[in-house]
C-alpha cells in the first residue's frame, strides 16, 4: 500500500481547502481497506473516508487522522443489472450505463463524488435519487471484519441519507443497480440535457461542496408561498435551502473568500483562497439570518470534518 504522510488534503476535495492528513492512503481493493483500519488502530489514529471529496469540508489545520481514499474501480453488467465498485466516480457509471443502452441514471450526471458516497447519501437531483434505481450494496463492517449484502430495503433511505450513514463502521464496497433499456444516443443526449441544465445554474465544474444544506421541511404557510413564488409545489414538505436563504438576503454574500453564489445562493463557491473557518463563518450567518426571517434551522448537508 502506498502509505503517504503529510498529505495535502485540499486537492482531493471538490471545495479544493484544509489543511493535510497525518496520514494518507489509496484503496484500490476490499483488502486495502481492511489493512487501513488495522494500521490506524496500530498507530492509535481514527479513519476518516474519501471517495470523490464533495460534500466535504476539511479543517484548515487538517487532520490528525488516517485519511483513506477508496479509489477502487469496476463496472459489470448481467441483462439490465449493473453492479459497480464504490470507488468508480458516479459520472463514469452514468455515462457507461447510457453506452450499454441502459437508462435510468442520466438525471444524476454530473453529481460529484463516487457511487460509495452517492449511495451512503442517497445522492440525487432533478427528481431522480439512487435509492429509485439500487437493488442491493455491499459493505464492509469495520468492526468486524466481515462483509455483507444489504438489500435495498436494508439501506433504510431516506432524503440524503441511509442506513450506511447512520452506521459510519458501514464502508460500501459495492452497488448493484438494476436500470431500464434504452437508446444509447436518447440516453446520451440526456446526459447533455443534464449537463448543460447544471452549467446554466452554475453548479457544475465549480470549487464548492454542492448543495450545503439541506432542504428543510418547513410549515404550510411556508410552502404556499414558495409555490406561490415559484409555481412549483414543495416536495414532500421541504421546500429548496436555496429559496429560504435567497429571500433572506444570503444571495452572494461573503466571508473572505468563502461566498454564497449569485445563481445558486445554497452552493457556497471558493472564491480562491477561502479558508474552512471563513465556510463555517458563513454558514453560521445563513443559520442566523434564515431561522431569524422564517423560523426554520438549516442543517448542513455538507459534512464539516
Amino acid at each position: 500500500m502506498d502509505l503517504r504522510a503529510k498529505v495535502a488534503l485540499a486537492p482531493y476535495t471538490t471545495f479544493a481547502l484544509g489543511g493535510p492528513a497525518a496520514l494518507f492512503l489509496e484503496a484500490q481493493a476490499p483488502g486495502d481497506i481492511k489493512e487501513a483500519y488495522a494500521l490506524a488502530k496500530q498507530k492509535g489514529l481514527p479513519v476518516v473516508v474519501l471517495g470523490g471529496g464533495s460534500n466535504v469540508v476539511v479543517p484548515d489545520e487538517g487532520l490528525n487522522a488516517l485519511v483513506l481514499r477508496i479509489t477502487t474501480q469496476g463496472i459489470g453488467r448481467e441483462g439490465s443489472t449493473l453492479r459497480c465498485a464504490a470507488g468508480e466516480p458516479l459520472l463514469g457509471l452514468v455515462k457507461y450505463a447510457a453506452g450499454q443502452g441502459l437508462g435510468g441514471l442520466e438525471p444524476l450526471a454530473g453529481i460529484p463524488g463516487t457511487v460509495g458516497g452517492a449511495v451512503r447519501g442517497n445522492a440525487g437531483a432533478f427528481g431522480v435519487e439512487i435509492k429509485d434505481v439500487l437493488v442491493s450494496a455491499r459493505a464492509l463492517d469495520t468492526e468486524t471484519g466481515e462483509e455483507k449484502v444489504f438489500a435495498k430495503s436494508e439501506c433504510d433511505f431516506s432524503y440524503r441519507s441511509s442506513f450506511f450513514k447512520r452506521h459510519p463502521q458501514l464502508i460500501v464496497l459495492e452497488a448493484e443497480l438494476a436500470l431500464a433499456p434504452a437508446d444509447p444516443m436518447q440516453a446520451d443526449a440526456k446526459i447533455m440535457h443534464t449537463l448543460a441544465e447544471r452549467h446554466k445554474r452554475h453548479i457544475q465544474d465549480i470549487r464548492s461542496a454542492g448543495s450545503f444544506f439541506k432542504n428543510p421541511v418547513v410549515s404550510v404557510d411556508l410552502q404556499k408561498l414558495f409555490k406561490q413564488d415559484k409555481s412549483q409545489e414543495s416536495k414532500e414538505g421541504r421546500v429548496p435551502a436555496g429559496w429560504l436563504m435567497d429571500r433572506a438576503g444570503l444571495r452572494g454574500a461573503r466571508v473572505g473568500g468563502a461566498v454564497a453564489s449569485e445563481y445558486h445562493t445554497n452552493y457556497f463557491l471558493n472564491a480562491g483562497d477561502a479558508t474552512a473557518a471563513q465556510v463555517k463563518e458563513l454558514a453560521a450567518l445563513a443559520k442566523e439570518k434564515v431561522f431569524k426571517e422564517f423560523g426554520v434551522t438549516l442543517e448542513e448537508e455538507a459534512v464539516i470534518l
